[in-house]
């Protein structure tokens, strides 16, 4: 055989044999995309992202839309070569898998988890835009969010349960429960002062603030490591508004839809349009008080509002850094620390000033 047909053929062979071993050989990275982005403002599946009864609502153009990001499942299993072409796409990113699903998560685990905060982030995303409009009667309360399975809790305490007390002690925060059931040692009883979950949801229907409480006494048992008292419930926070506010999305997890859920509410509460018709999109977990957090994926997110066609994505100010290391182009990152940063840029967008806008990278 001639040296050069030889010499091609061990190349085909080398390179067939890399690319088998490039498709069998499994490596722990998993892998994030641009998801789709969804106006709130708009519809979903036939269906507005946001519904308001009772209460005037406005007509609203333009777009405010939320982001996301696919990731790989927590099952599946990345080979070499899926790997390397990730990264080198400017489309996609591949991470550790520990990164998406720390500690073992399966998927499930993490599928409920996302939707817990999902849930989360509309509660406060009514309560931010509430108290960005002024709007009196938004009440909140510390409440049962889970209840371990086993637990000295389980069928005393139940999901929904407004907690009033511990001990006697006024409960304020979420927080405050744990503080409280800890001053307990193992094996003591803690008693609760609750208002059952259903009488608190028929308050909730009627807004207004639930009345009446009943006691429950749990015997505490011991925290694995350091031992401590624990009852086995996980507390967390529930509102009561002076209307309904309902956000239908599907398919979407996690918090960081919070910002544009608050602002979308707005936009239908405010006469005129926030965005003057422009496309905007963006990102950010809210909390109660109207702060804006950072999220994970901003650079998957921002492909994806512009792929959109979005001119503007309002960027936490704490994602601005590595935001700004690859901005699409056409698109402007506008940062924001808080609901009312986002409606002072929103003006400015409205108004063409978009020199005056704070932008990431930008002094």
């Amino acid at each position: 055989m001639p040296r050069r047909t030889a010499t091609m053929l061990a190349s085909t062979l080398m390179l067939f044999a890399l690319l088998c071993a490039g498709v069998f050989i499994k490596v722990p990275y998993s892998e994030m995309s641009p998801g789709p982005t969804v106006n709130t403002l708009g519809d979903s599946r036939g269906e507005p992202v946001i519904s308001i009864a009772d209460h005037k609502t406005y007509p609203a153009s333009g777009h405010l839309n939320m982001t996301t990001v696919r990731v790989t499942g927590a099952d599946y299993d990345m080979n070499l070569l899926e790997a390397v072409y990730g990264w080198l796409s400017d489309d996609n990113i591949v991470v550790p898998h520990e990164n998406l699903y720390p500690d073992g998560k399966t998927e499930e685990q993490s599928t409920q988890e996302n939707a817990e905060e999902f849930s989360q982030s509309q509660e406060s995303a009514k309560v931010a835009a509430l108290k960005q409009l002024g709007t009196p009667g938004v009440t909140t309360r510390v409440v049962v969010s889970t209840v371990v399975k086993g637990s000295p809790a389980e069928g005393k305490l139940h999901a929904g349960d407004v907690i009033r007390a511990v001990d006697g002690s006024p409960v304020n925060a979420p927080e405050d429960v744990a503080k409280l059931v800890t001053k307990r040692k193992a094996g003591e009883q803690v008693e609760f002062t609750i208002v059952p979950a259903a009488e608190a949801a028929e308050a909730e229907k009627a807004h207004r603030e639930p009345t009446g409480s009943s006691k429950v006494v749990l015997t505490t048992a011991k925290a694995e490591g350091d031992g401590h008292a624990i009852v086995g419930i996980r507390a967390g926070t529930d509102h009561t508004f002076p209307f309904n506010i309902d956000i239908k999305l599907a398919d979407v997890g996690g918090p960081s839809a919070g910002l544009m859920f608050a602002l979308g509410i707005v936009d239908k509460l405010t006469p005129g349009d926030l965005t003057g018709g422009k496309f905007v999109a963006g990102t950010g977990t809210i909390d109660d008080t109207g702060k804006v957090g950072p999220i994970g994926g901003i650079q998957m997110k921002t492909i994806g509002a512009r792929q959109a066609g979005a001119e503007y994505f309002l960027t936490p100010a704490e994602n601005c850094g590595s935001a700004s290391e690859h901005v699409p182009d056409g698109l402007t990152l506008v940062k924001v620390s808080t609901i009312d940063d986002a409606a002072k840029a929103l003006e400015k967008i409205r108004k063409g000033d978009k020199a005056g806008l704070p932008q990431c990278g930008k002094p």
